[in-house]
């Protein structure tokens, strides 16, 4: 079979043609949403630096979610904000496989260090005595290099086949890429393009399942102590929501761009695949800002000592 090859430098993108009469609103309104994002975020990262009271697994875990979430929009809003003031909506094939290496790898890490955090509290919760012989400093160090690590190689394995694809198309039915949709473009179908983001979704599949086993032993312990059932409260309700809101979001946008109807208006085609990029990154750090004791009272006296 024949194939009409040709070298490909540029992908377009789409979802923006109808946004002309209301560009500007827009734009002010990513603006506003990317500066939130970053100011909530920065202030949750330079309070857990600063303060050394902070430097616990827990709050160590933390700061590296809001560092990833700063990494992961960093790869979606700057491209997004030149498109909506561009009328035409293009991305270099270099620059479309690093938008979907961030994007990718940035999920990834989140549900790597939600499970590091998991972890932490079914140690501090379920078995206190020996928390601090199990998550010391050097393990810790070692927790999060690999919450980074895994993520990026199994992303980088996954971009890497996804280069080596002969394209036959240069259309991105999205306002971003996605190795996926790539992957679409292919002239021909390739194993390692479908068992390495198998292999991927089984491998985070895991560690969901491995979330909802410490919930369960969590759960188990708190129902047989006061103390215990405040204490996860206090820090295990903002990680299990946060972990929802993430699972949520993600979910939405893989069902909708494998199985989703075309009949649904550009805007919400839209918003389901920016929801992982907005909601996740601005909630996580105000749910963990608002809930954690230590970390409000760090915040609230500096903004209230400048009235």
């Amino acid at each position: 079979m024949m194939y009409n090859v040709s070298v490909i430098t540029m992908f377009t993108l789409s979802g923006l043609s109808g946004t002309n009469n209301y560009r500007v609103i827009l734009f002010a309104l990513t603006l506003l949403c990317y500066c939130v994002i970053w100011l909530v975020n920065l202030t949750i990262i330079l309070t857990i630096i600063v303060d050394k009271k902070l430097h616990e697994p827990m709050y160590i875990f933390l700061c590296n979610l809001c560092i990833n979430g700063l990494y992961g929009t960093a790869g979606f809003y700057p491209k997004f904000l030149k498109d909506l003031l561009s009328t035409t909506h293009v991305i270099s094939y270099a620059g479309c496989l690093l938008q979907g290496f961030v994007l990718h790898s940035s999920v990834c890490a989140d549900f790597s260090l939600l499970v590091l955090m998991a972890y932490d509290r079914y140690v501090a919760i379920c078995r206190p005595l020996v928390y601090h012989s199990v998550m010391t400093k050097q393990r810790v160090c070692v927790f999060v290099f690999f919450a980074w690590l895994i993520p990026i190689y199994l992303v980088f394995m996954g971009t890497v086949t996804t280069s080596r694809l002969r394209l036959c198309g240069s259309h991105i039915p999205k306002i971003y890429c996605v190795n996926w949709l790539i992957g679409k473009l292919a002239c021909s179908v390739s194993i390692a393009n479908i068992a390495i983001p198998a292999f991927n979704y089984t491998f985070y599949a895991g560690h969901f399942l491995f979330i909802i086993w410490s919930y369960v032993f969590l759960i188990r312990t708190c129902l047989k102590s006061k103390e215990k059932r405040a204490k996860f409260m206090q820090t295990c309700v903002p990680h299990l929501f946060c972990l929802l809101i993430l699972f949520v979001c993600v979910l939405f946008d893989l069902l909708y761009m494998r199985f989703g109807s075309k009949q649904f208006e550009q805007s919400t085609r839209n918003f389901i695949a920016i929801e992982f990029l907005l909601i996740p990154p601005m909630i996580n750090p105000v749910i963990y800002g608002l809930k954690l004791t230590q970390i409000r009272n760090r915040i609230l006296p500096f903004l209230t000592s400048r009235d």
